[in-house]
């Protein structure tokens, strides 16, 4: 029965993204791992939506897979053009650790990814917004 199957929540893992050092029109994103056990089968799927001047606007989905993520260690997932700022942002994680498959939902809801929701991003040592 469902009630039966045990329900864990993703602890210690966190999306980031980071203005680009190089673009001022571009973002980072990146998965962390602040876990101190190694990650594996990490599958992200990445997508835009919402609405711009009355249009629906939907952005493709991509998916990004890493055989494995160490412990205290971060990837780098995709760049985000800031036009894209206006979107709802979304970041779908599933992975496995100890013998489970977890998965969890990150979403940066239009207008969320400014300097007002700065923090320093670990690993980095830079400033960008991050959800855990």
């Amino acid at each position: 029965m469902k009630k039966d199957i045990p329900q864990h929540k993703v602890l210690d893992l966190a999306i980031a993204v980071v203005p680009d050092e190089k673009d001022p029109d571009l973002w980072q994103s990146y998965v962390i791992n602040l876990k101190d056990e190694e990650i594996t089968n990490v599958l992200i799927n990445s997508k835009g939506y919402g609405n711009r001047d009355g249009e629906e606007i939907k952005t493709s989905v991509l998916r990004h897979f890493f055989e494995s993520i160490g412990p205290l260690q971060m990837h780098k997932i995709e760049p985000i053009p800031s036009d894209l700022f206006g979107l709802t942002n979304e970041y779908w994680v599933s992975f496995r650790h100890d013998n489970y498959m977890y998965d969890k939902k990150y979403v940066f809801v239009p207008g969320s990814l400014n300097e007002l929701n700065f923090t320093v991003i670990p690993f980095l040592n830079k400033k960008g917004v991050m959800i855990r």
